[in-house]
């Protein structure tokens, strides 16, 4: 990663002000790929209620570089039943000129730190497998996959990959 970029991207938690262009960066990728599994761009109320969900585990960061907000990462829950309460699911967009550059690394290491600040022993991201970039990304960051569903999503065969937090 380039440290001049390092130095330079920061953290900050989702707010209402980040909003509607949390919501441009997310529906281009609706709109021109098929790697959010959404087959129709969001609202912005759908939206707020994805990155703003006020429970204190489960939180959204903007990332900005340059001044400008980049795009956002955070950890949603992963399935609402209590065995997967360690569990949280990974979010990372990134504007589409601003990929490539390492600030995806660097905003998949601060959700890292997070997560186990926040207690979770796992982390899960749900990507699809057209997604290469991506998949680089968690690959190459330790993660492996876990799971594999083959064609059950509308856009194409769908996989999951996921990373203990901390050993047991």
């Amino acid at each position: 990663m380039n440290e001049d970029i390092a130095a330079e991207v920061s953290f900050s938690e989702i707010r209402e002000e980040h909003l509607p262009e949390v919501l441009d960066i997310y529906n281009y990728y609706v709109l021109n790929t098929t790697v959010s599994f959404h087959t129709e761009p969001l609202t912005l109320p759908a939206m707020r209620e994805s990155v703003l969900s006020g429970e204190p585990r489960f939180q959204s960061y903007a990332i900005e570089y340059g001044g400008e907000l980049q795009g956002y990462v955070g950890i949603a829950r992963h399935k609402n039943k209590q065995a997967y309460d360690s569990s949280g699911e990974i979010s990372l967009y990134l504007k589409p000129g601003c990929t490539g550059k390492g600030i995806g690394e660097q905003a998949l290491q601060f959700i890292e730190k997070r997560a186990a600040e926040l207690d979770f022993h796992v982390l899960v991201a749900t990507v699809c497998s057209e997604n290469e970039r991506s998949c680089r990304l968690f690959f190459k960051n330790g993660y492996e996959r876990s799971a594999i569903s083959r064609k059950s999503a509308l856009n194409s065969a769908e996989g999951w990959i996921s990373r203990a937090t901390r050993k047991s």
